[in-house]
């Protein structure tokens, strides 16, 4: 090893060997690097290539920085075709080594590859010495070469060794030591013997250009793993986003952006084969308990287990999409017949179905599931998905039922109803909605005794729709508390400004006595107004009494303490309880239309109506009746002493402009007799 030392002290320029020291730990960095890159990818061969080719660099610049400080006792250059060759072989051993390294199939894959990577920086080293042309002749030492080959094969070894078990910073440090130690210690076995009968042959490069020709393949290196570098990390970005784009970030499904484009080339292809395209949406029943009883972690964990068990059920040819919470949209191309329409959706029904293991629970759903057919029922991709929707919400209203196909005279009522709901959500902002005003009018006195607001939609296509049609669809949307705040604030602002002090009677949905704050909107709406609570009204059923009577009279004393009246509307057509009558403190009862409607041909309404006028008598509380359409109606409610009386027959429901002249000048009372029946004004003369 003396051998070694003295060549190193004093055959080496420092500075040189000190610049090599530096871009042999940059380039083994480098090395070590992209194959961590390549391990993460699974051994991708370009990323090896690339290492392999940083490593290879790495042993050659280093060899040659060495070899421009390195001062022999004799003339030399360097022969193009074998210093060339020097640098493939180093390259090449090196990507083969690493390759091995991450083979599956070699036993000890490692350990071997870092030998293969070993023996590579020997071959360059030696190949490179045999293209150093010198004046004269080199003698080696056969134990200090051997020596250098065991050194550089055992560091290398090492090498690989630590970069496939996550150690980087040994890596580095066992490849340089093993690049450095076989340089200079075959530096060491070489004896140059200067002979003056030898020349320098013209065709080799000199120091200076093996420096430019190390600075030059550095760059390049630098430049190429920089560029690949940059490539991979835009397309990978890329990928990252187009995979968030087009997929659910929870179950890793596609999605709606997905389906959108896809959905269009699977109709393509079955157009191609003259067959159908099978559209299932799917929507899955009980998750919403799911999510109340066991948190929305649970709920998460039920959605990405179902979507596993879907995308299994799926075959080739069949796709599935997560479009909402709990929804999802499944396609199959090339359908041959119904049926096969039929079995795809029971697969995934019975996929949906199964069971779900969170923390020790078993969660599971049910699924209601709507099929559409193109081009049966549907050409366009979107009017495909909205005729399956329809057939999965008919399905879903269903009890046994849950897989229905889409049936244009079923389903068509079902389409406008929700094209309508749609059109109900911007009615209040497009000034759509109106209120109508009909008398009430005291049987006594024959004098109106007040009005009831009632709503009308003014719909800018289909004209004035009936309140039988859009107030469920408001209840069932939620947009009834909307629409029941606008009913209540504008019917008191334009009753507040009439000269005539007539009692105002609106309608409160069963949504708004759920609302704890309701006493709170009415009483804010009172002052905001101007009108006296006493001029107020309102009138609740006795169906939106039962689901919670004890939260429903707070509201309703609440109410009262307000200084506003309360009146049971449509009585007799639900429970008819006498407890309610009891418990609920109510300032008058509407009996229902249905009953009056009968009076003269039906001895059973007859009954109804005398009882409850009775009851109502002996409870002191006033009795209206609604639907009063006919004389002789007015004549028995009159008799069985009915204290109010509502109907066609004293004035149908009008807006505000028409019935100004009543209202707006206190000595227009008068003309209420022009809308009564002659026979009830001679009485009261």
């Amino acid at each position: 090893m003396y051998r070694v030392a003295s060549c190193l002290i004093y055959e080496h320029d420092y500075s040189f060997v000190l610049v090599a020291l530096i871009v042999c730990i940059a380039g083994c960095a480098m090395t070590v690097q992209l194959f961590g890159r390549a391990k993460q990818l699974c051994g991708a061969d370009h990323w090896i290539v690339l290492a392999g080719a940083a490593g290879g660099i790495a042993i050659w610049t280093t060899h040659f920085v060495a070899m421009i400080g390195f001062n022999p006792p004799l003339g030399y250059a360097y022969e193009p075709v074998l210093t060339l060759a020097s640098l493939l072989l180093a390259i090449g051993f090196t990507t083969a080594g690493l390759k091995v390294a991450t083979s599956s199939t070699i036993a000890f894959a490692p350990e071997a590859g870092g030998a293969v990577v070993g023996a590579g920086i020997a071959a360059m080293h030696f190949t490179g010495m045999a293209g150093l042309a010198v004046a004269g002749r080199v003698d080696w030492n056969a134990g200090l070469a051997a020596a250098s080959l065991l050194l550089g094969m055992l560091f290398a070894v090492a090498a690989v060794n630590r970069m496939m078990r996550g150690s980087p910073a040994l890596g580095i440090a066992s490849f340089v030591l093993g690049i450095c130690s076989m340089h200079f210690t075959a530096m060491g076995a070489a004896t140059f013997i200067p002979d003056p009968s030898v020349a320098l042959s013209p065709m080799t490069f000199s120091s200076e250009a093996i420096a430019i020709s190390v600075v030059a393949l550095l760059s390049i290196l630098t430049g190429l793993v920089l560029y690949v570098i940059d490539a991979r990390s835009q397309r990978e970005m890329m990928n990252s986003l187009k995979q968030a784009a087009l997929h659910d970030p929870l179950t890793g499904m596609p999605n709606r952006a997905y389906l959108a484009a896809e959905l269009p080339v699977m109709l393509r292809n079955s157009a191609r084969t003259r067959s159908k395209t099978a559209v299932i949406v799917m929507d899955l029943d009980r998750f919403k308990d799911i999510n109340d009883v066991h948190g929305h972690r649970a709920g998460d964990a039920l959605l990405t287990g179902v979507a596993q068990q879907l995308r299994q059920a799926a075959r080739p040819g069949e796709f599935v999409a997560r479009v909402g919470g709990d929804e999802f949209v499944a396609v199959r191309q090339e359908v041959a017949s119904v049926e096969e329409a039929l079995d795809f959706a029971r697969r995934l029904a019975a996929a949906a179905c199964l069971p779900v293991a969170f923390e020790g629970l078993s969660l599971s759903v049910g699924s209601s599931i709507g099929i559409s057919l193109c081009p049966d029922d549907a050409g366009r991709e979107d009017d495909l998905i909205s005729t399956a929707d329809l057939a999965m919400y008919r399905a879903k209203r269903q009890a046994s039922q849950k897989i229905c196909f889409f049936d244009r005279a079923l389903d068509e009522a079902g389409r406008k109803q929700s094209a309508l709901a749609m059109d109900l959500r911007h009615a209040i902002a497009r000034n759509e909605l109106e209120l109508y005003y009909q008398p009430q009018i005291d049987v006594e006195s024959g004098e109106v005794a007040g009005y009831e607001a009632l709503l009308r939609w003014n719909h800018p296509v289909r004209g004035i729709v009936s309140p039988l049609e859009f107030i469920p669809i408001a209840e069932a949307t939620g947009l009834i508390l909307p629409i029941g705040e606008w009913v209540l604030r504008t019917a008191c602002a334009e009753v507040a400004t009439w000269e005539r002090p007539c009692r105002l009677s609106v309608n409160i949905a069963a949504a708004q006595l759920t609302q704890t704050d309701l006493p709170v909107i009415v009483h804010a709406i009172l002052l905001e107004t101007g009108l006296p609570p006493s001029r107020l009204e309102l009138e609740i059923t006795e169906a939106s009494i039962i689901e919670d009577s004890r939260h429903t009279l707070l509201v309703v004393r609440r109410l009262k303490a307000l200084g506003v009246s309360i009146a049971m509307d449509d009585y007799g057509t639900g429970y008819s309880s006498l407890s309610t009558l009891q418990l609920f403190p109510f300032d008058k009862i509407k009996i229902d239309r249905s009953f009056i409607e009968g009076l003269t041909t039906n001895q059973a309404s007859a009954a109804i109506v005398r009882a409850t006028i009775l009851l109502a008598e002996s409870l002191q509380i006033p009795v209206l009746a609604e639907g009063v359409e006919r004389e002789e109606h007015f004549d028995f409610l009159r008799a069985e002493g009915c204290t109010e009386v509502q109907g066609f027959l004293f004035g149908r429901p009008q807006p505000l402009g028409e019935i100004a002249p009543l209202v707006g000048r206190r000595s227009a009372a008068a003309g209420v007799a022009d809308v009564l029946p002659a026979r009830a004004v001679a009485q009261r003369r």
